[in-house]
């Protein structure tokens, strides 16, 4: 009895012989951009795992398509309990913890950052600037839908920011707390979404061991020269990393290699 084929099982079989013979190949799709390809300053902090609390900071900008580190490594305090997977330009990852509100931890990937704020009238930088006045909150209620976003009261009402526990000018509220003093937006969840985290900043911190409940804290002196030296129009990018994290995905998201770092 001759046997019968079926026509998929034959398309198939057709299909596995011409991919052998080399004549179905097709090239492979090429990969999507970086978000950031055309970055051209990135700040780069990397702590020894997901649960640490100290960090290194280092400054790059790019020299004839290479990033070239300005400076030496400085110290940084992260959250009180050390970084998770945020929201930002990179790809969603599975493989780690998962920022959320509340819970202590530094978004970790790769992020725009945003505008400087402090308690001056002016600062020296090519971020563009907005001196915070007591009544700017930035919101960390999840059920606020001003989610995520520095508001001032007199714009929105008094009952906008109620609950909020970030005030913008904390030498005001807090007893002449200088944290807020000089600062950078670091864009983590840019959409706001309810949750998944909030309010996160680079700015000084209180003292060279006092965690944050989830920014970059460093000495007013390191705040200062970075400023000055962030251009907006370069679109300067953030990027904080566990090493092993770092290390996995340098090549890939094109990252200055550790090898280079000093």
């Amino acid at each position: 009895m001759k046997k019968i084929i079926p026509r998929l099982g034959l398309a198939a079989a057709t299909l596995a012989l011409s991919a052998c013979a080399g004549t179905a190949h097709r090239p492979a799709a090429s990969p999507s951009p970086l978000p950031w390809q055309n970055a051209g300053q990135m700040i780069v902090v990397t702590s020894s795992g997901w649960d640490e609390v100290r960090g290194q900071m280092r400054f790059f900008q790019r020299e004839n398509g290479q990033w070239v580190q300005q400076g030496p490594a400085q110290p940084v305090m992260l959250g009180r309990a050390g970084s998770a997977w945020g929201i930002g330009l990179h790809p969603a990852q599975a493989n780690g913890p998962q920022k959320r509100e509340g819970d202590g931890r530094n978004p970790a990937g790769v992020f725009t950052i945003g505008q400087a704020f402090g308690y001056q009238q002016t600062v020296q930088s090519g971020l563009p600037y907005r001196q915070m006045q007591a009544s700017h909150w930035c919101m960390d209620v999840n059920g606020s839908p001003l989610y995520n976003q520095i508001v001032d009261s007199r714009e929105v009402g008094q009952a906008a920011v109620h609950g909020s526990s970030e005030p913008m000018r904390l030498d005001i509220h807090n007893h002449g707390d200088d944290r807020y003093k000089y600062g950078f937006v670091i864009e983590h969840n840019a959409q706001n979404t309810r949750g998944k985290g909030s309010c996160i900043f680079a700015h000084l911190w209180g003292n060279p061991d006092k965690t944050t409940a989830g920014c970059t804290a460093m000495a007013e002196p390191v705040m200062v020269a970075l400023l000055q030296q962030l251009d907006a129009k370069k679109r300067p990018v953030f990027v904080l990393l566990p090493e092993h994290e770092y290390d996995r995905q340098q090549q890939q998201w094109a990252l200055p290699s550790r090898a280079d770092f000093r």
